[in-house]
């Protein structure tokens, strides 16, 4: 099985090697646990480290603020990668300036079509939602959006809202089910400010490590660590 690897410090590691290639990937947690960093640095890391070009989807943000996001976190070079057309950025006001999601999606078809795209992240599912009026619609669409991803050949991060810090059986959603993998991004407030996690629940097809490693995040990204006594930060070593 081919694997997709995201550069990012120590998650290929909980990964054995990284993504199965074409996979989709729920990326879940509350607000300020990382999510959005976490597709930045996919993104980025593709272009950088294994030539491989990207496309960002967002649904909240304008590209000028997810360019001073990446660039914030070290991400350097992300206004040359686009600028060169290594990494596609479809703003809100891209993909929000269609009443309905049928247009939108034929806007990112026929971008898809005339590219060759190796990664996708789509931030967020949650105002992904916006353009439908019910759940079981929601649904459909987005079990049709994840097999036209596929078939363009797209390993792909799909970022949502939780609104508990930690998932429990009432608060997974339909769409950890409806997705390949699963990562959620946790924290747990302290004195000092808050201790970050990262949690990788499920992916099809392959040999995962389950438990809950401490993360961090730095000036370059995220890295993941080993766990370390009562999952605290100090003292813990990138995954190697």
């Amino acid at each position: 099985m081919e694997l997709v690897e995201t550069g990012v410090e120590g998650l290929d590691a909980i990964l054995n090697g990284g993504i199965a290639r074409r996979a989709a990937v729920l990326v879940s947690g509350r607000p300020g646990t990382g999510k959005s960093i976490l597709g930045l640095q996919y993104l980025y890391n593709g272009v950088e480290q294994f030539d491989e070009r990207g496309i960002y989807l967002s649904f909240e943000e304008s590209e000028r603020d997810i360019r001073e996001a990446a660039e914030s976190i070290g991400f350097e070079n992300w206004a040359e990668h686009v600028e060169n057309g290594d990494i596609t950025v479809f703003d809100k006001r891209q993909l929000l300036q269609e009443d309905e999601f049928a247009g939108t999606l034929d806007t990112l078809m026929a971008e898809l079509d005339g590219g060759d795209y190796d990664r996708l992240v789509l931030d967020s599912l949650t105002m992904f939602g916006l353009f439908f009026d019910t759940e079981r619609e929601k649904r459909t669409y987005l079990l049709k959006f994840v097999d036209v991803l596929k078939e363009f050949g797209l390993t792909s991060l799909l970022v949502a809202e939780q609104s508990e810090a930690f998932p429990t059986a009432g608060g997974v959603s339909l769409e950890n089910f409806l997705t390949d993998g699963n990562i959620f991004m946790l924290q747990t407030p302290t004195e000092a400010g808050v201790n970050r996690y990262l949690w990788v629940s499920k992916m099809r097809k392959q040999e995962i490590q389950t438990d809950i490693f401490p993360m961090e995040i730095t000036q370059g990204g995220i890295a993941v660590y080993e766990r370390a006594a009562g999952f605290s930060l100090i003292g813990g070593n990138p995954i190697t």
